[in-house]
């Protein structure tokens, strides 16, 4: 398992029990607004819409709040208007990182993002210079509790490419299009998960060999995450068991 897949669970966890912070709810809003804006309000229709909706309400945001933003997106109230911005990077020890942002600021955004790597070590650096190191994937993280068989007899039927052990947690993995069929196939069959959603995965990874260098790159990682404007933030480092153990 890979050191990085193991720092995306934890932080997929931290994030379950630190959801009802504010900037949580906010980041998530506006990823419902912008789906909403793209795609329209018929979350039949509109399957990014679909999916975000299902995020939020897995971080207990309100459902009348989930539908205002709803409402907004689409037009129907007045609001901010956000849309994506994507930034690319290297951390300290050469790790790829991509950004992804929801902005109605650009000049701004870009200059918090520019910042935040030149105080921690790293470069910003053209677009497309690590995209193509990353590709999309939905996920599933279960609990080890459950059989292997078990959790592939349901999922592969509903589209699931691969079912990875994480060492204490299960991990399917699926192509985007397939995310909520996966989800949907789980919830008939009663099983439950922990966490799931839609995040870029690395196809190579970069291996930290010392806590320092580790501490390093999750120090940028942190800091770009805390920025209002960014969504997600996508790397790949691969750190061992036993330096992720001594940094938790």
């Amino acid at each position: 398992m890979s050191g990085h897949s193991k720092w995306a669970t934890i932080k997929h966890q931290k994030g379950a029990k630190d959801q009802k912070r504010a900037k949580v709810f906010a980041k998530l809003i506006r990823q419902v607004e912008v789906a909403a804006r793209e795609g329209g309000s018929d979350m039949d229709a509109n399957a990014s819409l679909r999916t975000v909706f299902q995020k939020a309400r897995d971080a207990s945001v309100p459902i009348d709040t989930i539908e205002r933003a709803v409402k907004r997106g689409s037009g129907e109230l007045d609001g901010v208007r956000y849309e994506p911005a994507n930034y690319e990077g290297y951390a300290p020890s050469g790790v790829a990182v991509y950004v992804e942002c929801l902005t109605d600021n650009r000049n701004r955004t870009g200059g918090d993002i520019r910042s935040t790597f030149s105080k921690l070590g790293g470069s910003l650096a053209e677009p497309g210079a690590v995209a193509w190191q990353f590709e999309r994937k939905g996920f599933v993280i279960l609990p080890k509790t459950l059989e292997e068989d078990d959790i592939m007899l349901v999922v592969l039927e509903a589209g699931a490419e691969d079912l990875i052990d994480d060492g204490d947690t299960w991990r399917v993995l699926c192509e985007p299009s397939n995310h909520t069929a996966v989800r949907h196939a789980l919830d008939e069959a009663g099983i439950k998960y922990d966490s799931a959603d839609v995040t870029m995965v690395p196809t190579t990874t970069v291996k930290l060999d010392t806590a320092e260098d580790a501490k390093k790159v999750l120090r940028l990682i942190d800091a770009l995450d805390e920025l209002d404007d960014v969504q997600e933030v996508h790397a790949n480092f691969d750190i061992s068991d036993d330096i992720l153990a001594s940094l938790a």
